[in-house]
């Protein structure tokens, strides 16, 4: 499966974005998908997830409450709605997938990656 993630960019404290993910081909239902981001200077950090029934979601503490993972079959597309910006949350967006029924938090179990979209949040 190939990933494009878009939808970054620059937004103050307190704004909110909406991330996307466009997956190719016609077994996204089959991935579990996820969100990870790499601050600059920092390691790769895992930000929410959604297995691929969509029925289970899961946040990094620093995340929780103010951001929303979803995924739309229909278009192929997982979503990452981030409310309540901080300029903690800049960093380079990536979506991760991996063919399972449950998900890990842990980004080197992922087997594809987006090409990453970049967020900054100024104070």
């Amino acid at each position: 499966v190939q990933l494009q993630a878009s939808g970054g960019g620059l937004a103050q404290a307190g704004d909110s974005l909406r991330l996307s993910c466009a997956a190719s081909g016609r077994t996204f239902i089959r991935y579990t998908m996820a969100w990870f981001r790499q601050a600059p200077g920092k390691e790769r950090e895992f930000v929410a997830v959604v297995t691929r029934d969509g029925d289970t979601t899961d946040y990094s503490d620093s995340v929780k409450g103010r951001f929303t993972i979803s995924r739309d079959s229909a278009k192929n597309t997982v979503y990452l709605q981030m409310n309540s910006l901080k300029p903690e949350d800049t960093a380079v967006y990536y979506c991760a997938a991996k063919s399972i029924t449950y998900y890990y938090s842990d980004s080197k179990y992922y087997d594809y990656w987006g090409q990453g979209t970049e967020v900054t949040v100024s104070s």
